[in-house]
């Protein structure tokens, strides 16, 4: 089973980002830097707003 893809809104700088949801590494917000999510070995640690869950393409 493939992990989702989420839209992020960032806390600081309202911008909204896709992070996916099983992220290896650590992943900033493209405007501002602020860490949106951090990885856990399995499922990542989204640290803002989760807007909506993005379907695969």
């Amino acid at each position: 089973m493939a992990g989702n893809f989420y839209s992020v809104r960032c806390g600081d700088c309202e911008n909204e980002q896709v992070v996916f949801g099983k992220a290896a590494t650590e992943v900033a917000c493209a405007v501002c830097g602020t860490t949106l999510a951090r990885p856990t070995g399995g499922k990542a640690e989204i640290e803002h707003e989760i807007v909506e869950t993005v379907e695969s393409r």
